[in-house]
């Protein structure tokens, strides 16, 4: 049966225990998505991707004047073509950074090489001893005096406030930073339904369609598993949030480019995607006709590859794209739910900083809270991450201040409950690969009280 009404919604159940028990009612709450900015109808295509840096300095620019006023009081801010005349003179410049480093993907590199026959592995690390950190603004470029343990907190295309001097060198020496921050909350009112959300991410049906727990998550998402009381508590869940790579975890390339051999690899890998597509089509419907699903493309889903990636086509998922529960929608996703604001990607943001900073042993929370003082979700797109030529708007500045802020596919659960000066309490999560980790997360519509649940069967 295919429902295709709100009402419909409302009166899904959750699971008949037997012909004479009761029939649980699964809860409804309110859903808007707010990523609009990220609709790539009017992106020009003739532009170069340099306007995205000019049009993202210029609307954080503001921002960080009255900041620094706030931080440093009466200070002198200059441009940098007039620190000629601030030698030695404690100043404020404000810019873009430029993280200069060898080991970055060239397209100018890969040009030169393209009479080669294979293709390079990816580099999971763009660091090295000769890395130096930059500010520029829309003229000109300075060097910035900094050590190498803190070189390697920067990336990129942050936008920020320095306090320090120009030396005799030419250079500028660093006394203080001062970055954007996380927008001011406006109003803390508290959610007033009361429901829970399920975040997953990473779930590979193209390796584990015939696992044992993507069958047990599936139950119990639907009410189908436990005794009467569990089976009561999963009408609780309000939204099934699937974070990226529902597909595939990996993406397999030709890598024999002319070859006979490269054309069997090439209809291998569309034979397995499209295996792989229609699992995930069977996987959501069996969701969709039990609780509101929103469903997020990833790296290796079949979409395109820049930022922000579009929704998956319903031609693709011809079931799950007839219920009305089910919704598609871009990475990154901003999305309101129950009064609380959503907000995250797939990971690929925060797997493009790791690979800058050459920084494994940093946790990506650490970087999801730096993303968000530096109010920006990919700030290193589009040096090393791709992203659509924007000229006008760069959509990737958060503008709203986000009760839930996600990451997906990481390799493991982590979460915490940020708090800022100006009201701001944002729960940052972490949330793993189901394949790998078997791991569903679940927070507290009301609360942002977040634990996880294990589907393992060790």
């Amino acid at each position: 049966m295919v429902h295709t009404t709100d009402e419909s919604i409302k009166n899904l159940p959750s699971k008949l225990v037997n012909e004479n028990s009761q029939e649980f009612k699964r809860q409804d709450v309110q859903y808007e998505d707010l990523s609009s900015d990220f609709d790539s109808k009017s992106i020009d295509f003739s532009r170069q991707f340099c306007s995205i840096y000019a049009v993202r300095l210029a609307e954080l620019r503001e921002t960080l004047i009255s900041r620094v006023v706030a931080k440093w009081g009466d200070v002198q801010i200059v441009k940098l073509a007039e620190l000629e005349d601030f030698e030695r003179q404690e100043c404020v410049i404000i810019g873009t950074l430029y993280k200069h480093q060898k080991c970055k993907p060239s397209i100018l590199h890969e040009l030169s090489e393209d009479h080669q026959l294979t293709l390079s592995e990816p580099k999971s690390n763009y660091c090295s001893e000769k890395d130096q950190l930059f500010l520029e603004d829309e003229m000109l470029r300075i060097k910035l005096v900094i050590e190498d343990a803190d070189l390697k907190n920067y990336v990129t295309g942050v936008v920020c406030a320095i306090l320090g001097h120009k030396d005799k060198n030419g250079n500028f020496e660093i006394k203080e930073w001062c970055f954007p921050g996380c927008i001011p909350r406006s109003l803390s009112t508290q959610p007033k339904s009361k429901g829970k959300l399920v975040f997953v991410s990473g779930l590979d049906l193209a390796n584990t369609s015939t696992n044992l727990s993507l069958n047990l998550l599936t139950e119990w998402i639907c009410g189908m598993a436990g005794e009467a009381a569990t089976q009561e508590d999963a009408t609780d869940i309000v939204r099934i949030i699937i974070a990226g790579n529902s597909v595939k975890t990996v993406t397999k390339t030709n890598t024999l480019m002319g070859h006979a051999e490269g054309k069997a690899q090439d209809a291998a890998i569309t034979k397995e995607v499209a295996r792989a597509t229609t699992l995930a089509d069977s996987f959501f419907y069996e969701i969709a006709k039990c609780c509101c699903i929103i469903v997020m493309p990833g790296q290796h889903d079949p979409t395109n590859a820049m930022l922000p990636q579009r929704p998956l086509h319903p031609c693709i998922l011809p079931l799950t794209s007839r219920f009305q529960s089910f919704k598609s929608t871009t990475n990154p996703w901003i999305g309101k739910i129950a009064e609380r604001i959503i907000m995250g990607s797939s990971g690929q943001p925060i797997e493009d900083i790791i690979k800058a900073t050459g920084e494994t042993n940093i946790s990506p929370l650490d970087w999801l809270e730096k993303t968000l003082l530096w109010k920006h979700m990919c700030p290193t797109a589009p040096d090393t991450l791709p992203v659509y030529p924007y000229s006008v708007k760069d959509p990737f500045i958060i503008n709203y201040c986000p009760d839930i802020y996600f990451v997906g596919n990481t390799d493991k659960f982590e979460t915490k409950l940020w708090k800022g000066e100006e009201n701001q309490m944002v729960r940052l999560i972490c949330i793993p690969k189901f394949s790998s980790t078997h791991i569903a997360v679940i927070v507290d519509i009301e609360t942002l009280d977040t634990e996880f649940i294990c589907f393992g069967t060790e």
